[in-house]
């Protein structure tokens, strides 16, 4: 997605250790008109599927799923990072490692929110190693629920992640997928779709 990219290019900021610092825009202060054409453009490479449902992690995954449900028409279901007593009755629970984070959480949606009869599509802003991914895969095979597909808004194609889920036959689709970063030149390159 065209747009997205140079929206990188102007606003990102590469960082040690191979991250792309992108608060600016997509996961700290949210440009609302940008997530409305990834939304679009979501609703464009899986408008075919049966997909009743939307699911992300929290936190920055929160704001692109629910501007990409409108396009959808429907609910948005997010997997909490921690127990909390409002979340009542059973629940699915996985493990998931964040990149950014180096920590290891308990992940959990409750049962209520996702059964068998839901076809899903998954989003989140970023994927590196898959972690995440294999995380809300996982809670949604333990509720006998259908992965649709899975929407990235930015992908590391130099990490294992995007390689890692295409392998399980998941269909993944990236909006802009970043092929190199160099931290000395604050070059960014993009792997052409």
């Amino acid at each position: 997605m065209k747009l997205l990219e140079e929206r990188i290019q102007k606003d990102g900021i590469i960082k040690e250790g191979n991250v792309l610092k992108v608060d600016s825009f997509l996961n700290h202060q949210m440009d609302i008109h940008l997530f409305n054409k990834m939304g679009q453009e979501f609703k464009r490479l899986f408008g075919d599927k049966p997909i009743n449902k939307i699911l992300t992690i929290e936190a920055s995954g929160i704001g692109i799923a629910c501007i990409a449900a409108q396009h959808f028409n429907v609910p948005v279901v997010f997997a909490k990072k921690a127990q909390s007593i409002n979340i009542d009755g059973e629940v699915y629970a996985t493990k998931i490692e964040s990149f950014t984070h180096k920590k290891t959480y308990d992940v959990i949606v409750s049962k209520k929110y996702i059964s068998s009869e839901d076809h899903i599509l998954i989003i989140d802003d970023f994927l590196a190693n898959g972690c995440a991914l294999n995380g809300l895969i996982d809670l949604v095979q333990s509720a006998g629920a259908t992965v649709e597909g899975i929407g990235i808004a930015i992908e590391k194609g130099f990490q294992a992640g995007g390689k890692l889920i295409r392998s399980k036959g998941v269909h993944l689709e990236s909006l802009a997928i970043v092929e190199s970063m160099d931290t000395t030149t604050g070059t960014i390159k993009f792997r052409p779709q």
